[in-house]
């Protein structure tokens, strides 16, 4: 596996981990799922978006897994169970971690498979949107638990060490 694909997995799977650690720490399941004034998209409205879209593009259309995406469930559907949104995770953490252990250095450069917003970027590029795309969303999922929960203080999830580790 080429670094630069090795760094993706790291950043990828460290950041669902920091997900699953940021609805593990909302004192009660509810929580997840209050919009205060203000806030569109809940803890568990940005969990199901952000298990789904990596499962759908780097598990199902890069790596060909068995997977079908409901893009308007990811942002429709309330209150589903923690502990279901945690198998999201804990699949999509899964297929991401499948899908990137395999994946050559050739791949980065070549179209990603499938054409997204009308353009078919090289993959490796495509693999770097998803990780911005997914702490953008991450932090917008810190500072929803912050405000309904009350507690002022970040996990400290996201450590860079992970990143030096193999």
């Amino acid at each position: 596996m080429s670094e630069t694909v090795r760094d993706l997995r790291r950043i990828l799977l460290r950041d669902l981990d920091t997900l699953r650690a940021e609805l593990e720490a909302y004192p009660r399941e509810d929580q997840i799922w209050e919009a205060p004034e203000g806030i569109r998209n809940t803890a568990g409205t940005l969990a199901l978006h952000l298990t789904g879209n990596l499962h759908h593009y780097v598990g199902a259309v890069l790596g060909g897994l068995p997977y079908v995406r409901d893009r308007p469930g990811e942002f429709g559907d309330r209150d589903v169970p923690r502990g279901e949104l945690l198998e999201g995770i804990a699949a999509a953490r899964e297929a991401v971690g499948q899908v990137l252990a395999n994946l050559s250095e050739d791949r980065l450069v070549e179209p990603f498979p499938e054409e997204v917003a009308g353009v078919r970027p090289p993959t490796g590029r495509f693999l770097m949107h998803l990780a911005v795309h997914f702490g953008y969303h991450l932090g917008q999922l810190d500072y929803h638990r912050r405000i309904v929960t009350g507690t002022p203080d970040g996990l400290g999830a996201q450590s860079v060490a992970i990143l030096m580790e193999g």
